[in-house]
């Protein structure tokens, strides 16, 4: 397929890329996670906690479930996780348990970042397992999408405000 690591590296992420737009498409914030072992997808999910009521729902998660189902097995091990936004404390301490190979992100996260930006579980000391960390793949483009999201989404907010503002201080239609 590729010919050297970080072209392979590239073109999974550009596919996490591809399911951030599920997310989207539902409202959810756009980030795009897939397992891969061998070089196949044995594990696709996108961030789905707003419309599936699941507080747990993050593309990991999604996609590590996924490729658990596929392995019959709670462990994935030998398997690299491509994420577009960097692991959040939940889903690195899933990482770990399910004793995942290696985690490729896009985006750092500085405020909750659990991948080496606020913290590092995926390599912490005192955890039995530790998790090959590669960061900032495509994190331009994955950055810029999350950006472009929530750009819109504050406008959508503050234009829904003024229509209600509006709706309140319009007169009554006479009769």
């Amino acid at each position: 397929m590729q010919d050297t690591p970080e072209h392979a590296d590239h073109y999974w992420m550009q596919q996490a890329l591809s399911l951030s737009e599920n997310a989207e498409a539902l409202g959810e914030v756009p980030v795009g996670a897939l397992v891969v072992s061998n070089g196949e997808v044995i594990g696709k999910g996108w961030n789905t906690p707003i419309s599936g009521h699941d507080p747990s729902a993050h593309a990991e998660m999604n996609a590590l479930r996924q490729a658990a189902l596929f392995r019959q097995n709670y462990r994935v091990i030998d398997a690299t996780l491509y994420v577009t936004l960097e692991p959040c404390p939940m889903c690195a301490g899933l990482l770990v348990h399910a004793r995942i190979s290696r985690v490729v992100f896009g985006a750092f996260d500085e405020k909750t970042g659990a991948a080496g930006s606020v913290m590092n579980l995926l390599q912490h000391g005192s955890l039995n397992h530790k998790v090959d960390v590669t960061g900032g793949v495509l994190a331009d483009a994955c950055g810029q999408r999350l950006s472009d999201f929530f750009k819109r989404r504050r406008a959508e907010i503050k234009a829904a405000k003024i229509a209600r503002r509006s709706q309140v201080t319009k007169p009554a239609p006479n009769q």
